[in-house]
Parts: structure tokens; sequence; C-alpha cells
């Protein structure tokens, strides 16, 4: 791992771990060694970042120049952990774990009255455990080619058991409680589809790039779908008026 890459999962550690926090957590988050976290923590300190602590006791990390203040109301704040800890619920370890690497920066910058309000927001999102279907291919990968605008190739089982290789230019994932999906452009259909990301059986990644069409393409499939379903609606009120008459 490089050393700023180690560097910097270090201080995304010390910012979302309880402290004081011992090296060998530390270690372990990092997947680093002992002896290496210990040169990595004397190394942010000679940087000017306040680290409280020593080996045998844990570490604290009190003041953190790499970081500009924030300021949020508590409405902010709370909505902030709203949103944060409900990517829980989506079963995408990754994920989550980004979101929360990414909510104790934010915490980490705040003054001392509004970081211990986000410590005790009032608002949580809960919801019963729904059954989510494995899912066997990289999701990592998926969303690497969505950001790289890449082609990839999937070997896919549908609802009727057929299988099929197709090439796929992916536009986004759409994470609801029980599926994952993919929205992407079908090259074997030349048309838009929705594909369930765990009736994915390979995925790999292809050799067409299509930047940077994806946000037009997206946008373009997302006012198709609002046209059908305005017609639909339109349709269902056609029928409940004929219906009343």
């Amino acid at each position: 791992m490089a050393r700023q890459d180690r560097l910097m999962r270090l201080l995304a550690a010390l910012r979302r771990l309880p402290s004081p926090v011992t090296a060998r957590r530390l270690a372990a988050e990092t997947e680093i060694s002992e002896r290496q976290l210990y040169r990595d923590i004397a190394t942010l300190r000679a940087g000017g970042v306040l680290i409280d602590g020593a080996a045998g006791y844990g570490y604290t990390l009190t003041e953190d120049p790499a970081l500009p203040p924030q300021s949020f109301s508590r409405l902010e704040t709370e909505a902030l952990m709203l949103a944060v800890g409900s990517l829980e619920e989506l079963g995408d370890e990754r994920l989550a774990k980004a979101g929360r690497d990414a909510m104790a920066r934010i915490i980490a910058t705040l003054p001392d009255r509004q970081a211990r309000q986000s410590m005790h927001a009032i608002m949580r999102s809960w919801r019963m455990p729904a059954e989510r279907p494995q899912i066997a291919v990289d999701v990592d990968l998926l969303r690497q080619a969505c950001w790289d605008e890449m082609s990839v190739t999937i070997t896919y089982r549908d609802r009727q058991e057929r299988v099929t290789q197709r090439e796929i230019l992916p536009l986004g994932l759409s994470y609801s409680p029980t599926t994952l999906m993919l929205v992407g452009w079908c090259l074997l259909r030349e048309d838009y589809r929705s594909f369930e990301v765990a009736r994915m059986e390979r995925l790999d990644l292809g050799t067409v790039s299509f930047r940077p069409r994806r946000a037009e393409m997206l946008r373009r499939y997302k006012t198709l779908r609002m046209a059908e379903w305005e017609a639909q609606k339109a349709a269902e009120r056609e029928a409940a008026g004929r219906a009343a008459t």
C-alpha cells in the first residue's frame, strides 16, 4: 500500500473509531503491522496532526489540520447522520464504510458542541431486515465501470432461467431494500435494460469506452421512463373514469 494511502486510512480510522483507540485496533483497521503503525503515527505528528496517547494506552485525534472547520445546523447534522445510517440497510458493506468514514471526517471539523450533537442524533433509520439475494460479482468493479464510463461483459440468468452473455454500457446502480439493479445500455439489444445484479453469474470489464455520454444517456433513460409512467397513470385515470360512469 502506498504511504499516502496508509496515512489517509489511518486518519480516517482515528476520526471514526471511539477514543482512545488501541494500536492493535488501528493496525487491524488499516491492515498494517503495529510496528508500521507506530511509524505512521510519528509521521502524522511530524506533519502537524495532534494525536494524544501512546503505545499501551491508545490514541485520540484531538486536532486535524488537514480538515478546514465546518459548521452545520442541528437539523443539517441530523440529516447527514440519517443518510449515512441508512446505508447500513443496503447490504453493501464497502459503501456503508465509505459513508461512516465520510461522516467521521465531517464530525472532525465541527465545533465541540456540534460534534457532541452528532454523536447523540435523535433520528435513526431502521427497517425490518429484508431477505436480500446473494451477489456473486464484484460490485466495486461495477461502480468503477460506471465512473470510468467503460463497458462490462456479463453472464446473466434471467427470471425464466435463460442464460445470456452481454456487453453493457453501465449507467447507474439503483439500491432498494430487496435488490440492487443496474441500469445500462445493452449492446446486444441496442436498447436500455435493467439487470438484477444478483442474477449476474460473471462480470468482467469490457473494452468499449462511452465517455462522456453516461450523464446524457442516463437523463434520456429517466425521461423515457417518466413518459411511460405518465402514460400509464393517464390510462389508469381514464379507465377509472369509464368505470365510474
